[in-house]
């Protein structure tokens, strides 16, 4: 049951929520009622960089205005509709223009968060123990299940795209600002992620076949990574934005956050949980006999 006697609303809305319209409810009823809404949206908005339109070795993709995410500039880049990939993207980005639309027109108090890559211990399924083994969890319960497993790490297209992480822990007293601090908050759509752990998808996986090594006492694999290509891990209709690295003034200035956890100490934390917590189940399922068809 929602409480709807607090004064404002947190809001995680799914694409689903276009359908069914659970989220335009949710809006309506916050407007009309003066009911503060929090809505936790997604740096998934921005789809890709302006930079990635230039060639690879163009010197201005180099240049912070061409790949710096920025809430009040940066433009929403999509791919082709034969992309599916972008869907989620596009429905989180209608709900946001929702919102900010019913502030405009009939005064809805609203703060739109954007996170950047949220990790952090029970952030995360790992697939076939406490989560379902078809789909593809986000990119560190796959290096993570590929590591507990004692698997190679698989690399999409390399991994070549560039991604921010930041510690749940430090995202958590952003929003914590957010809400104690409705004046400064209202109106804005924040980033919440950290610039200073920005690494290729590859780095990541480096990093955590370390840290986990460390954490576990297990020598890494001969082969840490392979390569697959996008078709292959996501099949048809896969896309991705090169780079996703966030601009931090605007949460700066209203609400002088700045995310504190260096990436290693955040995989650290993460890794150390994960092997606490699934390393003895996944050795038992994999003891398994496979049953003969």
């Amino acid at each position: 049951m929602i409480p709807w006697s607090l004064p404002f609303l947190l809001g995680f809305a799914v694409p689903k929520c276009l359908s069914d319209h659970a989220m335009v409810v949710q809006v309506k009823y916050c407007s009309e009622n003066s009911k503060r809404l929090i809505h936790f949206s997604t740096c998934e908005v921005y789809g890709k960089t302006v930079g990635s339109f230039l060639p690879k070795d163009h010197p201005l993709r180099k240049e912070p205005e061409f790949f710096v995410l920025k809430e009040d500039a940066s433009p929403c880049i999509f791919g082709s509709i034969e992309k599916q990939r972008w869907s989620y993207a596009c429905a989180k980005q209608l709900i946001e223009r929702l919102i900010y639309a019913e502030g405009a027109e009939n005064g809805l108090e609203f703060t739109i968060v954007r996170p950047f890559n949220w990790i952090g211990p029970r952030m995360d399924f790992i697939p076939g123990i406490d989560g379902p083994s078809e789909g593809v969890p986000r990119v560190l319960a796959c290096f993570s299940n590929n590591l507990l497993r004692r698997e190679p790490l698989k690399l999409v297209d390399g991994g070549q795209s560039q991604r921010t992480f930041v510690y749940i822990k430090d995202a958590i007293e952003a929003v914590l600002l957010m809400i104690e601090n409705p004046a400064r908050a209202n109106g804005h759509i924040f980033n919440v992620g950290n610039p200073n752990n920005e690494v290729t998808v590859k780095q990541l996986a480096e990093i955590m076949t370390e840290v986990y090594s460390k954490v576990s006492g297990e020598p890494p694999l001969d082969i840490p990574t392979i390569d697959v290509s996008s078709k292959e891990f996501y099949g048809e209709g896969y896309d991705d934005s090169d780079k996703r690295i966030p601009d931090m003034t605007i949460i700066n200035k209203q609400l002088g956050w700045n995310p504190k956890t260096s990436l290693w100490d955040l995989l650290d934390s993460t890794l150390t949980y994960q092997h606490r917590t699934y390393a003895e189940a996944i050795r038992r399922a994999m003891a398994k006999p496979v049953a003969s068809s």
